[in-house]
């Protein structure tokens, strides 16, 4: 009976041990791994077998502890499959604070779901994931899967650091490469601050590194992809939805990709070219031609977002696009395509990276670096770019979308890697015309008049498609420094073709002027305020990054009330610096009135963190100097 009991007592036991992974108990993380961190990953093992060109096996086990609500979003839960893309094994456990087994998941508690759902013909494209939602913090997730696939054009690079306010405990990698192929990488952003192990040979490559703490995303901090370590990685000899390939050059890579990927893709109806073809018959400019074009397919289709690389890599037939109404970036750039050249018009199919953060790809290293499709008109040295994902954008205008960023042109011979267009401080101008009056009770009726270009016209001519409630609400908050504000009449002018975006108001606001002892002090910059002041950081630790210059121009026409005159009025300011400039002027040619005039460039750049107290320094007195304020009084 004795000995029973002992053996229950030990069965116990023995169960609770296996039943908890003490490793990963939450209380074993470093103080240091704790700090500004939302998420920790305990480790991020992931190992590559590339067996053949066309067979590669790709392993992957990252645990994570999330500690708050915010590390949810550094969660890992889920991953695509295809006919080329097999998903062998998926699971994830979830471990309490104490590393104890809470619950296992497995492949049949995933979710499947198509990546586009409702549309047919993406129905090979499947994602399996697991919507998982916590009870209490802090836990621990340990995920874990295996691919089997056939494309091994593209290499998942390795990201040690998973993002801002995410700690690393420990992360590996190990990649084999069989004999006859020859893996190529580049390391981005190693340095001395990060202790990484490297060893590499002709037939494995291994990284690995350890306890690198949570960093926090200061104010302007670069995009992820400028900070942290990051390989990326590209095989010579690959294959891609069951077609080898080769990538000694970016020519060489590109004659397949439109031999091999794009060919055949380009069928239309002939109903469909006799129409486009009398779309554009009297038009002999073929620019003027594609913006027809492009117009036609902007009322013709409409985007599913499918990201390159998910959504496959060989665009579905231009026929298909026709019949059915939509695609995503490959399919409705590869449409837009065979419409253009039914019409005599040579265009390219150009993969890039598609985001407002600008990230490039890496001319030193031949390799499938894109998740977006655009299409390039060459237009004598230069080239006219056109989004045709967009229902609204202006014929060969690029947004923050896709500019400044080197881009991959496909070419029937000669594809290169060639940068889209870059706005300088000058091209995103926005200028404004304002005449206000001030009445002797303080209240403030004006006339603003705004014309935005460049990346400005991005940022502005969307407001056309709010509802007139939302409009008011974003005028309310873009001159938020103006309070009482009632915004009487809102006209808009969209001009498509010299890509400006003009906007004419007429607000008014009560007690805008304080009264003081029958003296009115205000403002006088009352709608063109930049109020932005960047965080005081003792000890910053990143770089900071400006990624779009720009320039305001303002002209502020104030009407005073009648009877009274300037008492005093604000100094002209004149500021020069590596960030940009800014003047201002006041100028009182009569006691009626006074006029100010201000410019305000900013330039583009990447600055080292030693500079940032300077930059604040000037962006507070900008700050200051647009509230600067007028008094007047009766004559």
């Amino acid at each position: 009976m004795i000995f029973q009991k002992y053996l229950f007592t030990l069965l116990l036991f023995t169960n609770f041990i296996f039943s908890q992974n003490i490793e990963f108990s939450a209380s074993k993380i470093p103080d240091s791994l704790k700090l500004n961190a939302n998420a920790v990953i305990r480790l991020n093992d992931i190992s590559i077998n590339i067996t053949a060109q066309n067979a590669m096996t790709i392993s992957t086990k990252i645990v994570t502890t999330v500690l708050n609500e915010y590390g949810l979003r550094n969660l890992s839960l889920s991953d695509s499959y295809d006919k080329n893309r097999k998903i062998v094994k998926i699971q994830a456990t979830v471990l309490d604070a104490f590393g104890k087994e809470i619950k296992t998941y497995r492949k049949k508690d995933f979710r499947d779901v198509s990546v586009a759902d409702g549309f047919s013909v993406f129905n090979d494209n499947r994602a399996l994931y697991l919507d998982y939602t916590p009870i209490t913090y802090p836990f621990t997730i340990i995920f874990e899967s295996q691919i089997e696939t056939s494309n091994t054009a593209f290499i998942p690079s390795w990201n040690p650091v998973d993002d801002y306010y995410v700690s690393t405990e420990d992360a590996k990698l190990k990649i084999k490469i069989p004999a006859g192929l020859k893996m190529n990488f580049k390391e981005l952003n190693f340095s001395s601050k990060y202790s990484i192990d490297v060893n590499t040979s002709e037939n494995e490559i291994n990284y690995a590194i350890k306890n690198i703490s949570a960093k926090m995303r200061e104010e302007l901090s670069p995009s992820f992809n400028k900070v942290f370590p990051i390989v990326i990685f590209g095989l010579n000899k690959f294959s891609l939805e069951g077609i080898d390939g080769s990538a000694n050059s970016w020519k060489e890579m590109g004659d397949w990709f439109y031999n091999k990927i794009l060919n055949g893709t380009f069928d239309l109806p002939q109903e469909t070219i006799d129409k486009v073809k009398k779309l554009v018959e009297n038009e002999k400019d073929p620019i003027k031609k594609a913006a027809i074009i492009y117009q036609y397919v902007q009322d013709k289709t409409r985007y599913v977002s499918i990201q390159e690389g998910i959504g496959g890599w060989k665009p579905m037939n231009a026929k298909d696009v026709d019949k059915l109404g939509y695609g995503d970036c490959k399919a409705l750039t590869n449409y837009t395509r065979a419409l253009l050249s039914a019409v005599g018009i040579e265009s390219y199919y150009c993969r890039l990276y598609g985001q407002s953060a600008i990230r490039e790809v890496y001319t030193d290293l031949v390799s499938f670096q894109s998740n977006h499709v655009i299409l390039a008109i060459p237009n004598n040295a230069d080239y006219v770019w056109l989004e045709c994902t967009s229902q609204t954008q202006p014929f060969g205008f690029q947004g923050d979308f896709t500019d400044d960023r080197n881009a991959f042109l496909i070419k029937p011979n000669g594809s290169e890697i060639v940068k889209t267009k870059t706005f300088t401080e000058k091209d995103n101008l926005r200028t404004s015309k304002v005449n206000y009056t001030i009445s002797e009770d303080g209240m403030i009726n004006a006339n603003v008049k705004m014309v935005s270009y460049g990346i400005q016209y991005d940022n502005h001519f969307k407001k056309e498609r709010l509802s007139k409630v939302e409009q008011i609400k974003n005028y309310k908050e873009e001159f938020r420094n103006v309070n009482n504000l009632q915004v009487k009449k809102i006209a808009f002018s969209n001009d498509k073709t010299t890509i400006q975006f003009t906007e004419e108001l007429e607000l008014e606001a009560q007690n805008y002027a304080q009264n003081t002892g029958g003296k009115l002090m205000f403002a006088v910059n009352a709608f063109s305020q930049n109020s932005y002041l960047p965080k005081k950081y003792k000890n910053r630790e990143v770089p900071f990054e400006i990624d779009r210059g720009y320039t305001d121009e303002d002209e502020i026409l104030v009407t005073l009330p009648e009877g009274y005159s300037i008492e005093a009025k604000p100094s002209n300011v004149e500021l020069s610096t590596e960030f940009g400039s800014y003047e201002i002027k006041f100028i009182s040619a009569d006691n009626k009135s006074m006029l100010c005039k201000r410019k305000l460039i900013l330039f583009k750049g990447l600055y080292e963190n030693t500079k940032f107290e300077s930059y604040r320094k000037f962006r507070e007195t900008i700050a200051k100097t647009d509230n600067s304020k007028m008094l007047i009084s009766k004559s």
